[in-house]
């Protein structure tokens, strides 16, 4: 309780400071190119909301440069030639909750009625101009996670001891480490990136700035993480953009032990009014075994994007998961069993295949100009082997919440969810204590 308690202080104790730095210092917001290259206006308004894009990335034609937060001009790398940029964020969560020990299978916000580091990135970048089409470019992106989150990213083969055979609550992860190469003359656009980077596709992500809530969907939380390998972006034009690629299989590095050949195949589409948009296709087919006690997850998915009006949109996804001779509650945990998880050792063989069916949607309305959004999440997820979860079942979970910006740099948001197991014998909350968990939430994030 008194972490609890301490936790709010600072939190308004933070929020004050940044809203003073704006008001009273006057400090410049936060500022990007407000055009939006040679692709269609943004159909969403960010900030309040994590994009002014519809799902599907990298998108190619637009601009991608990051402001230039406080970190980058403390360095001296604002407006400089190389378009270097070094910047990130802080992640601090707490969360009060009908569970005593455990939040899981609830993802991020893991341990119940606590405060905990949930991220800390620092990241490098540099993006390549693809609104241009005159010559060649190049970028990269390494990203690097400390916090319970990297329970979440992390790929076997890379620092992976850490959760697979200690399950530490606390970790290191360079979850995102790749280059990119921009080739303007085919098509309207080719950009290829080469390395470990987040696997495509989900409406949700893993860092906390990119999504619309704090906690995150139960479909989210059992599907692929990272890939590392090919991935290409090829614009066809304003409308159309099509992926391709080739990586070793979702959460595993090449040389793994668990590692597989695995292709993807997928398309974009925007209306001419920009309205809707469908982004979907094959995030991940091979051969798809579990293999020395790793899932190798196969995925087709889709998500629709829809406007109703300029404050109110919303998102749905949905995906069909598998694969074959899988153990109960997937990627084995090794270490020693904690409170807050203890779903450790290798589960029972599922004969066949095992599968798993998600699904949810997201619904916006904004309430102010810039600084609050209101998000309501629905979501169900399909588990009829235990592969993903550990138990044989169907769950739901309903949440709403509410995104407040103190300004460019800092917001908070607070949430409500319940969440249940249908089945009448599964009690997969709480160590295997409880059918439903209620949970009040809320975060802080302060970019640097």
């Amino acid at each position: 309780m008194k972490n609890v308690i301490s936790w709010f202080v600072l939190t308004l104790m933070l929020s004050k400071g940044f809203a003073q730095q704006d008001t009273i210092r006057k400090t410049p917001a936060l500022t990007v190119d407000s055009s939006n290259g040679r692709s269609l206006p943004s159909p969403l308004s960010a900030p309040p909301f994590p994009s002014g894009e519809w799902v599907g990335g990298p998108l190619i034609g637009i601009p991608a440069d990051a402001p230039d937060y406080p970190l980058t001009r403390a360095l001296g790398l604002s407006g400089s030639k190389s378009r270097i940029k070094i910047y990130g964020w802080v992640d601090v969560g707490g969360n009060f909750s009908t569970s005593r020990s455990s939040n899981a299978p609830t993802s991020y916000n893991l341990v119940p009625n606590n405060v905990v580091l949930d991220q800390l990135i620092l990241r490098v970048e540099r993006q390549p101009n693809t609104v241009q089409r005159e010559h060649a470019d190049w970028g990269f992106v390494v990203d690097n996670i400390y916090g319970t989150d990297y329970r979440y990213t992390l790929a076997k083969g890379i620092f992976s001891d850490q959760l697979l055979q200690k399950n530490n609550l606390y970790g290191y992860d360079p979850t995102q480490v790749y280059a990119m190469l921009y080739l303007p003359r085919i098509a309207e656009g080719l950009l290829i990136k080469v390395g470990r980077f987040i696997s495509p596709a989900d409406i949700e992500a893993q860092w906390a700035p990119d999504n619309y809530l704090y906690s995150h969907s139960l479909m989210f939380t059992v599907d692929p993480y990272t890939f590392t390998g090919v991935h290409a972006a090829l614009r066809l034009n304003a409308h159309w953009q099509l992926f391709a690629g080739v990586h070793a299989g979702n959460d595993m590095a090449p040389w793994s032990n668990s590692a597989s050949p695995n292709g993807l195949l997928m398309a974009r589409w925007v209306s001419s009014d920009n309205n809707n948009a469908l982004y979907g296709g094959i995030n991940s087919m091979g051969k798809g075994y579990y293999k020395n006690a790793h899932d190798n997850l196969q995925m087709v998915v889709a998500t629709w994007g829809h406007r109703f009006s300029s404050r109110v949109h919303m998102h749905t996804e949905a995906y069909y998961i598998w694969q074959h001779e899988a153990a109960v509650g997937g990627t084995a945990i090794e270490g020693p069993g904690e409170k807050w998880y203890m779903g450790t050792g290798l589960g029972a063989t599922i004969p066949g295949i095992a599968s798993a069916v998600g699904l949810v949607n997201y619904f916006q309305i904004q309430l102010s100009h810039k600084r609050d959004y209101l998000s309501i999440r629905n979501d169900m997820l399909n588990d009829p082997q235990g592969n993903r979860t550990g138990y044989t079942t169907t769950y739901t979970s309903h949440t709403i919440g509410w995104v407040h910006h103190f300004n460019d740099l800092v917001r908070i948001r607070p949430e409500v969810r319940y969440e249940r197991a249908w089945n009448n014998d599964a009690t997969p909350y709480d160590n295997g204590l409880r059918r439903d968990q209620f949970t009040t939430a809320m975060d802080l994030i302060v970019r640097f």
